[in-house]
């Protein structure tokens, strides 16, 4: 047991999202914070599924993990909508991570629900994964490090490189070395066992293609129509790849197989996988010498077998999709560092000469990927300052027999594939002369080229017209470098077949030193036409029949921006030669973006150009003849006395590399003798260590027990108070949910009787003005009768009499109480008297 890193990394990874709002000119970005630490994804379009395809780490040390995880301390995702043109920032929405559910083993992506939604109507998610990994810059123990295996599959995608033309797999400071990638399908039989009974085909001629990925690229090849004789053309895809051997062993071993197709529209009739981990084997280093290939015949199964109860198929794809892998050089030509976006996809071709290798122009660009299409991405164009050859060599290979391609075993041809082409097969000549254009519509003057490709020639490269030229209104011009020919090997009926159902695509491009190129329109030209056209016969070179064909016709360019428009006219002529039948040959075929390499043929190569229209009798009797049969005669002679002289040297050499061979081999010997000593000491050493190691591993797995003890104490305790709590808070719930409830019966009974008094007043008040009332009416009834009155006068006497009669009372003792007053001031008048006689 060997212990583990205290250096950790927290890892979110933030793949894609879904039910997102499309909202041109914004864009979203994805900020987490931790720890107070913040970091944030690139921005990227603000769609209905964004892909975010991000990595944030946080760098945590085990102690300060689990603190965090005791404080339950999240990671706070907020989502922001970026605006293009003003760059304000508006809020989304945000995620709160648990930092408890990080593990160190990989977990699947879960989708996470935005909270507080500024987009109500949506319900916006995003796939998060979060895990631990061990820190590579921590001090890890040398020795698990040393045992460790390459574990690097889910850190290892291939990223495209516009600018270098190549798919980068693993970092770019491990990436020193290229290699060639390339998928060639040759033919295939019994096709029609995959059809079910149940299946039904659509009513017109149905097409059918062979589909695969690439590197994330969609592949596919020419469609055929007939599955019994599979009529289409051997078809190569290849990739450059910059990466080193072990990243890329460890790569295909990852992606361990290659699934291919056939399919009929959207419907997959049936697949087979090819295995990719025998392309590289560990500690191998075939690759540095010869390209490494995975060749074979691979059975196609249908789908769902099991339901369809089918027995095996035998489906051939001979000799199979084949798979090489070879190292390319990093000092290559300009032309292959072009923007790769898709394959490269080509037909299986012979060589072209060298002079008409195409190279980029110094001072040209290809199209971009925004105004270019899907076949600009793939083009190589033709150097400024060199004319193209008139004949684009190149034969094509519809249809091959059911021979294994093996590779070459020269060193020159090592790359490329032996594949037979048919006798009944024929050697075409096709010419096209882009003449001129004419008939300007728009109303500014134009700098334009013309461009063109169709890879049933024998290549995907496109064809342009080189210098530009400017086009005004009301004026002809004659169109530099336009015309090209191209020989090739196909059969009558599949000639006839693909110049009815393609039709040959020219890009007017309008070249501007101040912006980008812009594509204006693209004509159709319908090469069928050449087929119906008057047939003259002539002369070929050895005497043979031949026959010529010649059309000439002005079509127009249309506006490639949606509208049928017109733009200009274009003039052009096409020829289509027959040289007739071929003779059965093997030809070797290399990738047409690598170097090129000489063809090895059984028999003699394609017949050069057609002569004129004369005829030639006997051409081997005359002098011309017989002089160059001397001239080789003699170069076969000199050739045989310079391989004698080449034999006599190697052999002095392999002398001369035995005795240096021995004597390297003997200081090899002393070498591993004095390497053996120091290792025997250093094994010494690591007993020594291993021992200490143990003593420490045992040492630690006390101390894991231990704290595992402390870690469950921890877990009860937290678990009781956590019930404690939860308790707690239900009494005071259901407390406070009792209260609630008399407080609303007591204010129920209040509201009760206050409509009940309420009620009562009403009548109290109803029942008052209605005596009221009464009263008043009575009083006025009373009021108005004679006994009345007379009551009222009585009463009015009677007060009056009442008040006389207390008047009178009043008097009567004010009267007694003057007498008393008069009869005490007498007495008191003679006891004075008394007083003054004595």
């Amino acid at each position: 047991m060997v212990s583990k890193s205290d250096q950790l990394l927290i890892v979110v990874s933030i793949l894609e999202g879904r039910h997102f709002p499309k909202r041109p000119k914004h864009m979203l970005v994805v900020e987490a914070k931790f720890d107070g630490e913040q970091l944030a994804t690139d921005p990227v379009d603000h769609i209905d599924q964004p892909e975010f395809a991000t990595e944030l780490a946080w760098e945590i040390d085990r102690k300060a993990l689990h603190q965090h995880r005791l404080q339950r301390t999240p990671i706070k995702l907020q989502c922001f909508a970026l605006d293009a043109l003003t760059s304000a920032k508006e809020t989304i929405g945000y995620i709160l991570l648990d930092l408890r559910t990080a593990q160190e083993t990989k977990q699947a992506p879960k989708w996470y629900q935005l909270l507080s939604n500024k987009y109500t109507r949506f319900k916006s998610e995003i796939q998060i994964s979060i895990a631990l990994e061990t820190d590579s810059k921590a001090p890890v123990d040398s020795f698990k490090a040393k045992g460790a295996p390459l574990e690097m599959e889910k850190d290892i995608v291939a990223v495209l490189n516009e600018e270098g033309g190549y798919h980068q797999i693993g970092p770019a400071e491990s990436c020193t070395d290229f290699f060639l990638m390339s998928v060639t399908i040759a033919f295939a039989t019994q096709l029609e066992q995959l059809i079910p009974c149940t299946m039904k085909l659509p009513e017109r001629q149905p097409e059918f293609f062979f589909y695969y990925s690439l590197l994330g690229n969609d592949v596919t090849n020419e469609p055929f129509n007939d599955l019994i004789n599979p009529n289409f053309e051997p078809e190569r895809a290849s990739v450059r790849i910059r990466s080193s051997v072990e990243i890329l062993r460890v790569y295909l071993a990852f992606q361990s197989k290659l699934q291919i197709h056939l399919c009929c529209g959207d419907q997959s009739l049936g697949s087979t996988e090819i295995p990719l981990t025998g392309l590289l084997k560990k500690g191998s280093t075939e690759i540095n010498q010869r390209p490494v290939t995975v060749e074979g015949a691979f059975t196609l199964d249908p789908p769902n077998r099991a339901k369809q109860k089918l027995a095996p198929i035998p489906v051939e794809l001979a000799p199979t999709s084949l798979i090489e892998l070879k190292t390319q050089n990093e000092h290559e030509p300009q032309h292959s560092k072009k923007r790769v976006l898709t394959p490269i996809k080509e037909k299986l071709t012979e060589p072209k000469s060298p002079s008409v290798s195409p190279v980029m122009p110094h001072n040209q660009s290809p199209p971009t990927k925004d105004d270019a299409t899907e076949s600009e991405v793939e083009s190589l164009q033709y150097d400024k300052d060199t004319k193209p050859n008139p004949k684009a060599i190149s034969s094509s290979v519809p249809a091959l027999p059911a021979q294994p391609v093996t590779a070459s075993s020269a060193p020159e041809t090592a790359s490329g594939q032996k594949i037979a082409v048919p006798a009944t097969s024929h050697h075409f000549c096709f010419s096209i002369d882009l003449r001129s254009i004419h008939d300007l519509e728009v109303g500014f003057p134009i700098n334009c080229i013309l461009r063109y490709s169709y890879p049933f020639f024998g290549s995907a490269a496109p064809i342009m017209t080189n210098p530009p030229v400017e086009v005004r209104k009301n004026m002809e011009v004659f169109l530099p470098q336009s015309y090209c020919a191209f020989d090739f090997a196909t059969m009558p009926h599949q000639l006839q077949d693909t110049f009815l159902r393609i039709p040959l695509l020219i890009e007017l491009w309008h070249k501007d030193k101040m912006s980008k190129d812009l594509l204006l329109g693209i004509a159709r030209i319908q090469l069928s036409n050449i087929l119906s056209s008057e047939k003259t016969r002539f002369l070929g070179s050895n005497g043979e029949q031949c026959w010529r064909q010649t059309y000439s016709e002005s079509v127009p360019i249309i506006a490639a921006q949606g509208s049928n428009n017109r733009i200009i006219n274009l003039s052009y002529t096409m020829t289509l030669e027959d040289y007739g039948i071929l003779k059965t040959r093997e030809i070797f075929v290399s990738d047409s973006s690598q170097g090129l390499t000489a063809v090895q043929q059984n028999s003699s190569s394609l017949p050069p150009a057609p002569c004129p229209s004369e005829v030639q009798t006997e051409p081997r009797e005359t002098l011309e003849y017989k002089a160059a049969l001397e001239l080789e005669m003699w170069k076969e002679r000199q050739e045989d006395i310079f391989e004698n002289q080449l034999k006599q040297k190697e052999l002095a050499h392999m002398q001369a590399l035995a005795e240096e061979w021995k004597k390297r081999d003997r200081e090899r010997e002393s070498l591993v003798k004095k390497k053996v000593a120091e290792y025997t000491l250093l094994e010494g050493k690591l007993q020594k260590t291993l021992i200490d190691l143990e003593k420490r591993e045992h040492q630690l797995a006390i101390t894991e027990s231990e704290l595992q003890r402390e870690r469950r104490e921890l877990k009860l305790e937290r678990e009781q108070n956590l019930q404690e709590l939860q308790n707690s808070i239900r009494r005071a719930k259901e407390d406070c949910v009792h209260q609630v409830e008399l407080e609303r019966l007591k204010i129920k009974q209040l509201e009760e009787d206050k409509h009940r008094l309420q009620q009562q007043l009403n009548d109290a008040e109803n029942k008052y003005k209605i005596l009221e009332k009464e009263f008043q009416q009575f009083k006025d009834q009373q009021s108005n009768k004679p006994e009345i009155r007379l009551q009222s006068e009585i009463s009015l006497l009677t007060l009056e009499k009442v008040e006389l009669e207390r008047k009178l009372e009043s008097a009567t003792k004010s009267k007694l109480h003057y007498k008393q007053q008069w009869g005490r001031a007498l007495k008191e008048l003679a006891r004075l008297k008394q007083v003054c006689s004595l």
